[in-house]
């Protein structure tokens, strides 16, 4: 029996296959992403109403169940506001979609697509020091594979400041290790780069790569099978040997180290070296100048050197004079 015009599964994989893949020509990053919420969404609406996900009709998935949904994420799962905005992103890009294929449903899309993203304080920017950096690099035990892979992906990380979907996805083929030595990476809305090499990263990569391929993988980073390291292996890996780089680096036990740190310390580098905004947009693939703002709230140093410029008027210090014995009491009563 074929299945309703109304069924979420028909719907969905129309999404995903036309609009996404054949229309859009989506990146693999963007399609896993959005691949992931629905995975979840259709796990949490199973529990919810008792149904197979490939049963589910669009009637089902409304606004009260998404906006519980993303409650859900928030509370039992521990998302961020950022990633639950994440989740919400890639509904509301399916709703849009629908809104064409089904407009007889228009009174739900429009619910669901008024959904608000929520707003969360956005905080400054976490980057590595350069002791901190070293002492890093030194964590990994080179004896072991895995201590070689970790040491050159760390290196890698913090020197070219990509994404932790572009270290993951990088290929052997990926690599130019000859004269003006760089790598190739594919970045947000499938726009290619290239981020040159310093020569120690060089020599690193060079000994990495000599050795054999586990499993013959393609992959420059893979995991102990071969395979392309997940987000969660990545996190694995920095949360180690930040563990074991704070027993030499007090700095490091007081700050919360993501994969993504490792970017920001490579645009801070960039930035403290008095480098243009417009050029760090452009070595970290951003799509507009004004995301690197986020780095000059960031950077300390650089606002001393403004305050170091001004003329600001000289204060004087006071003596502090304790209040009679009497007022002291009514004071603090």
């Amino acid at each position: 029996m074929t299945k309703s015009i109304t069924s979420f599964a028909v719907l969905l994989e129309s999404y995903f296959t036309k609009r996404l893949m054949q229309q859009r020509q989506a990146s693999p990053h963007t399609i896993g992403s959005y691949r992931d919420t629905f995975r979840l969404l259709l796990h949490f609406a199973r529990q919810r109403l008792k149904k197979q996900p490939s049963q589910l009709e669009l009637k089902d998935i409304d606004a009260p169940l998404i906006a519980a949904f993303l409650d859900e994420m928030e509370k039992k799962r521990s998302a961020s506001p950022r990633t639950r905005n994440l989740r919400l992103t890639a509904i509301r890009s399916f709703f849009r979609y629908i809104a064409f294929e089904v407009p007889e449903k228009s009174s739900q899309i429009q619910r669901v697509l008024a959904i608000p993203s929520k707003r969360y304080t956005k905080s400054i920017v976490n980057f590595l020091t350069q002791q901190e950096v070293e002492a890093m690099l030194l964590a990994p035990d080179q004896r072991a594979w895995s201590g070689r892979r970790d040491h050159a992906f760390i290196l890698v990380a913090v020197q070219t400041g990509t994404r932790l979907s572009e270290l993951t996805s990088l290929q052997r083929q990926d690599v130019i290790i000859s004269t003006g030595a760089h790598i190739r990476v594919m970045g947000k809305g499938r726009k290619e780069r290239s981020i040159p090499l310093t020569k120690q990263t060089v020599v690193v990569l060079k000994a990495w790569m000599a050795e054999p391929a586990r499993a013959g993988t393609k992959f420059l980073f893979p995991n102990a099978r071969g395979g392309q390291l997940s987000a969660d292996g990545v996190q694995y890996i920095v949360s180690k040997h930040v563990s074991i780089a704070s027993e030499h680096c007090a700095s490091l036990r007081d700050k919360r180290i993501t994969p993504h740190t490792l970017r920001h310390t490579m645009a801070m580098e960039l930035l403290q070296a008095g480098v243009d905004q417009s050029m760090i947009a452009l070595w970290l693939g951003h799509e507009s100048i004004e995301t690197t703002q986020i780095y000059l709230h960031a950077n300390l140093a650089l606002k001393e050197k403004i305050l170091s410029k001004t003329a600001l008027p000289e204060g004087k210090p006071g003596r502090y004079r304790p209040d009679d014995q009497l007022l002291s009491f009514l004071k603090n009563l």
